[in-house]
């Protein structure tokens, strides 16, 4: 493979930590792999604004094939909230 196969990732969510956590677990239990953007950055400073757009909430990202299921799985859990 090379640099040119590569699948964009995508956010399909953004939201608190625990929040991001809880999304990030949900579509992996159905076998999508998802990943925490800017966790690290959120933790450093979770009182401030650190001008790199977190704005206090963490994204949770999955591969562009799997979006579109990614997505539909967050929506349904929104509309039961």
């Amino acid at each position: 493979m090379n640099g040119g196969d590569k699948v964009p990732l995508v956010e399909v969510f953004f939201g608190s930590p625990w929040e991001a956590e809880l999304v990030k677990g949900l579509l992996e239990s159905v076998g999508i792999q998802a990943a925490l953007k800017n966790y690290n950055l959120v933790n450093f400073a979770p009182s401030q604004d650190t001008g790199f757009g977190t704005g206090g909430g963490i994204s949770v990202i999955v591969s562009a094939d799997d979006y579109e299921t990614a997505s539909e799985i967050v929506a349904t859990r929104e509309s039961a909230e």
